[in-house]
């Protein structure tokens, strides 16, 4: 079962979040499991990414798929 406003809380929190601006960051959800897709610069940016999905009610699992090119 997907759940939309997962996603929705999902997506608001990362464009939000002073260390991912401007990223396309792609996110699934399923059962509250929540897998993370795209580019970020850095491992720090991907870490911020996971700590940020990391607070959200309803996360159960996260699956960090992001790929780090550096800028």
């Amino acid at each position: 079962m997907v759940d939309t406003h997962l996603i929705d809380r999902a997506r608001t929190a990362l464009e939000s979040s002073p260390h991912l601006a401007r990223k396309q960051l792609r996110v699934e959800n399923r059962q509250g499991r929540v897998t993370l897709h795209g580019v970020v610069g850095s491992y720090y940016q991907k870490q911020m990414a996971q700590e940020t999905l990391r607070k959200i009610a309803g996360v159960a699992a996260i699956d960090n798929l992001l790929e780090v090119h550096w800028e």
